[in-house]
């Protein structure tokens, strides 16, 4: 991890978020909502520093949705009709660090580690922790420094004895939650590869990029006979940081040769399904150290890429939403965010970082070490004030036992509730009581919030055409839990979203991403999970791309009238459209959307004209 810095406490939750839909499934209400019991979570801290819990994922006594459920001075509303990104898993680190307290010092009895990783670990027992991202080698919050080949010059005397306790803690995990996943993030080469024969600092010599690329094939290939699939890896933990601990330097070149040409190509060669993601810094080193290897087509178009990983010690988490309206198919991955003595509220801080990483199309979470001691260690240079999950007790008078942290309930708002292949629903902001919601594929939902002001909210949550009204303590977040299928709420009820495909089976497209008024949509092959390609056909009549309305340019209603996007305004009848027969006619002219010179080449554009049933006026809409 690089040095901890203090970062914002006001919570990113960009209104660009609410627009954005991607990978949009909409499906026709089976009934209205009536009466849905929810079930509630609490969470609550009672000192400044958000550490001392006095009611920790503590279940209330249910309530209910109804027709009218009274006001609140906070609303938000929930809108399972439109989704964003898909929920892959959250947790924290099997560090060398966390294996030794938890098993190798002997600190804690058999039935005790059991108890701890049933708590973490089990959905049924515990939080559900579903994902961890591992150190491949050491690194600060490590006993020392090793690695799985000292011995120069080539990897075949590559060895995971050194990872005995971490690999069986990471097995026993796997077993009590097979649906989490594992990636593995190194933070150096073994010393003989680079170019100071030392752990800490130094460049990574090309004469080894090949061999370095092979210790990752070995490193995968270990843990999968061993019954643990790595889903990802990460090439460098923060590659310009940090001397005092096992680090490694790079420079952006080196980074980009070593992914493209050697890296992803073992990964391929040796036929693993592991991803590559890229970058594993912080938020504000993206133009410097991400931007050129996600702009490389080679890096960002090979099977084996995976996306982004992201740090925040640094920068702002919309940094994440802003490169994915650039690159919608590029994913997002939190991988590292420690806790520590240094943060001023933790329970706020990681309240914040949940909500903000999630609405800024993150779809994992991972923090720093999933447990430390009670001198929060070992530790190996670096962090000695890093936090984690749960605390071991191995040298003071209360050895053998464990405390479970603030972060153990704030993650577990999530994980416990929110399973591996749920999608994020939409949820309107709120500063403050800021919030994310999720649909699990069993249809149930959880809405996550936290109240951030000083005294207690009156909140009203919206949903399927019904309300319930919750008073939300001060100093305390919620998951708000409840099954259903919304009515004519859940924010839109009648509204569809979807692509829009017309002439030569291409998609309707918001030309370059742009939401500025006047730009003319176009046509364009069809890429799967396209932001510019999703469309909500509203049953107020208006076609919305990426927040913006499809719109005739001047209001004019003569044939060969450019069609444009622009701000909506629910009075401005050349906004209104009606899908009949297969086409799209402009309500206030009676004209069908046309594509121009019945031409089905890329970059088309769209205009007015009277209808004729031709082909280049059919439109499938989402139904």
């Amino acid at each position: 991890m690089s040095i901890p810095m203090p970062r914002r406490k006001t919570l990113i939750v960009a209104a660009s978020a609410t627009v954005l839909a991607a990978a949009v499934v909409i499906t026709a209400p089976q009934a209205f909502a009536a009466g849905e019991s929810v079930n509630v979570y609490l969470t609550t801290t009672s000192d400044s520093g958000g550490r001392t819990v006095t009611r920790g994922l503590q279940q209330q006594t249910p309530i209910s949705f109804a027709s009218s459920s009274g006001a609140g001075n906070q609303t938000i509303s929930v809108n399972e009709n439109t989704t964003y990104q898909p929920f892959e898993g959250a947790g924290a680190s099997m560090t060398d660090t966390a294996a030794f307290d938890l098993k190798g010092s002997g600190a804690l009895s058999a039935a005790t580690q059991n108890d701890v990783l049933t708590k973490l670990f089990s959905n049924s027992n515990g939080i559900g922790v579903s994902a961890l991202r591992n150190v491949i080698g050491s690194s600060d919050l490590a006993q020392n420094n090793f690695s799985y080949d000292p011995t120069c010059c080539d990897v075949n005397d590559f060895a995971l004895s050194r990872d005995a306790d971490v690999m069986a803690l990471t097995k026993q995990a796997y077993g009590l939650n097979p649906s989490m996943f594992v990636m593995g993030s190194p933070w150096t080469a073994p010393t003989w590869m680079k170019d100071n024969n030392a752990y800490s600092q130094g460049y990574l010599q090309a004469q080894y990029y090949k061999a370095y690329a092979q210790y990752f094939v070995k490193y995968i290939q270990g843990y999968q006979a061993q019954g643990v699939p790595i889903k990802y890896v990460t090439e460098q933990n923060e590659p310009g940081c940090c001397a005092g601990y096992p680090s490694m330097q790079w420079a952006v070149s080196g980074l980009q040769s070593f992914a493209k040409n050697d890296l992803l190509p073992a990964l391929q060669s040796a036929g693993l399904n592991t991803k590559l993601l890229i970058g594993d810094w912080n938020f504000d080193t993206y133009d410097q150290w991400v931007a050129p290897l996600v702009a490389d087509s080679a890096i960002r178009n090979h099977p084996n890429f995976g996306g982004i990983a992201w740090h925040d010690y640094g920068g702002n988490p919309s940094t994440a939403s802003t490169v994915h309206n650039q690159y919608p198919s590029v994913n997002a991955y939190m991988t590292e965010h420690s806790g520590g003595t240094w943060v001023g509220n933790q329970h706020a801080d990681d309240m914040g970082d949940l909500i903000d990483y999630f609405r800024n199309w993150g779809r994992s979470w991972t923090k720093w070490s999933l447990a430390v001691d009670e001198s929060m260690g070992p530790h190996n240079g670096g962090c000695g004030t890093c936090t984690g999950l749960v605390t071991v007790h191995r040298n003071d008078g209360r050895r053998g036992q464990v405390d479970y942290t603030v972060e153990y309930y704030t993650m577990g708002h999530l994980t416990k509730f929110v399973k591996p292949g749920a999608v994020r629903i939409d949820s309107s902001a709120n500063s403050t009581v800021p919030n994310v919601a999720f649909k699990n594929s069993d249809g149930s939902k959880a809405l996550i919030a936290y109240n951030t002001s000083g005294s207690t909210q009156s909140v009203k949550v919206n949903w399927g055409g019904q309300s319930f009204t919750y008073s939300l303590p001060t100093k305390t977040s919620a998951t708000f839990t409840w099954s259903g299928t919304p009515g004519s709420g859940g924010g839109t009820g009648t509204d569809r979203t979807g692509a829009i495909t017309g002439l030569g089976g291409k998609c309707l497209d918001v030309t370059s991403g742009s939401t500025t008024n006047g730009n003319q949509p176009q046509l364009w092959d069809c890429v799967s999970g396209s932001t510019n390609q999703q469309w909500t056909v509203g049953a107020d009549g208006s076609v919305k791309g990426l927040g913006k309305c499809l719109d005739v340019a001047g209001n004019s209603t003569s044939d060969g009238a450019a069609v444009h996007l622009w701000d909506c305004f629910s009075t401005v009848a050349s906004q209104k459209w009606t899908a009949s027969g297969g086409t799209l006619i402009n309500t206030v002219s009676g004209k069908c959307l046309d594509v121009k010179d019945n031409n089905s080449a890329n970059g088309a554009k769209l205009q007015i004209w009277s209808c004729t049933g031709a082909a280049n006026q059919k439109w499938q809409v989402p139904a």
